[in-house]
């Protein structure tokens, strides 16, 4: 068998936001590969799916350690596929592998699917759903998560579309949960819609959208605020735009603003497509998936609406939302303005007055802040 010393030490995380916790290849990658071995060797050329390969890990080590041709892969996260990309053109793997959507072709007969834990039992579910449903019938799905990360909730989640769920041994703090026996007759329930009372939108979700159906927190504290965000303002855009509240809102309340909407989620921007025509603004809310708005030209913005995240998988960093502020800097026309939500504990307003320019607070509750910064 191959060497997956020397596999694993040729893949970065890269174009994805470095730190020292975080890693290219970890714990649970090793041992679904290795769980999944006999499998992987059995299963002919498109029988295999992956989703969610953090950074490439399990697709190229299901290619090259295992035989596996013809993989079909869908990672949730842009930077993910970008990483998978350069990780098989630095290990001579390119061509070995397909992106593709999260919907029924990418298992359309697949018998063997490995996948990284989600965090939200949404997530799991829609996966849970697809495989179930559109697998071959001796399919088996194998979910690797850290351990401390697994709950009973999710073997309930898989039995929804599974007749056999065990759980595998623990490994170097890892864990798998292997399913068997497709029921086929369970029905799709993504994307959910609801009516949010207090905005008066309705929210429309895919299973790996933050937040689901519900507007948190951090998003109804920047709404209360846009009222005064740069009334004169002709374009806008909601960077990082999760299920699209921000963007909706805003081109609800705004008639003459052009409005972007970019993530570099698929289940998000799916979320917001779905949410934008719920509301009755699909032809005036512009979105795209796009790595922190690579495709919005420089100093085209007038207004740029951020709620950013400060976790990555479970990580708390703040270079994820950093990447977001220089993004911001990049598209806002001179005088233009990044109104941003954070969580009062992170240092955000330094690193705003740092990467976009003079900052003030707009909002200042017991839990979050508001801000403006002007480029």
């Amino acid at each position: 068998m191959p060497d997956a010393s020397a596999l694993f030490d040729q893949l970065r995380r890269e174009p994805d936001v470095e730190a020292p916790e975080l890693v290219a290849v970890d714990a649970t990658d090793r041992l679904l590969l290795d769980e999944a071995a006999p499998l992987l060797a059995a299963a002919g050329p498109g029988e295999v799916v992956v989703v969610d390969d953090s950074h490439g890990a399990l697709t190229l080590g299901a290619v090259a350690l295992h035989g596996a041709r013809d993989v079909r892969v869908h990672q949730d996260l842009l930077v993910g596929e970008l990483a998978l990309a350069a990780n098989a053109d630095r290990t001579g793997l390119a061509g070995a592998y397909r992106s593709l959507p999260l919907d029924g072709d990418l298992f359309a007969g697949a018998r063997v699917v490995l996948a990284k834990a989600p965090k939200a039992l949404d997530a799991l579910r829609e996966l849970t759903e697809l495989v179930a449903a559109h697998a071959a019938p001796d399919v088996t799905l194998l979910v690797g998560g850290r351990v401390k990360h697994m709950t009973h909730g999710m073997n309930d989640v898989l039995r929804i579309g599974f007749t056999d769920v065990t759980a595998s041994l623990a490994r170097q703090k890892s864990r798998l949960l292997v399913a068997r026996g497709p029921r086929g007759d369970v029905p799709s329930s993504f994307p959910r819609c609801r009516r949010d009372d207090a905005t008066g939108l309705t929210v429309c979700a895919h299973g790996a959208a933050f937040a689901g159906t519900r507007v948190d927190d951090g998003t109804r504290a920047l709404l209360r605020a846009l009222d005064g965000a740069v009334p004169d303002a002709t374009t806008a855009l909601d960077l990082g735009c999760g299920t699209g509240v921000l963007a909706v809102a805003l081109a609800a309340a705004r008639p003459g603003l052009a409005v972007l909407a970019s993530d570099q989620s698929a289940a998000a921007v799916a979320s917001a497509t779905a949410t934008a025509a719920a509301n009755g603004v699909a032809d005036r809310v512009g979105i795209g998936r796009d790595d922190a708005a690579a495709g919005v030209p420089d100093g085209s913005v007038d207004l740029v609406v951020c709620n950013p995240p400060f976790h990555l998988g479970t990580s708390v960093v703040t270079a994820a939302a950093d990447r977001l502020f220089v993004a911001a800097a990049r598209v806002l026309r001179p005088g233009g303005e990044l109104w941003t939500v954070y969580n009062n504990r992170l240092p955000h307003r330094a690193a705003l007055r740092r990467l976009v320019g003079p900052t003030r607070v707009v909002d200042a509750g017991r839990q979050f802040t508001v801000t403006a910064s002007r480029r």
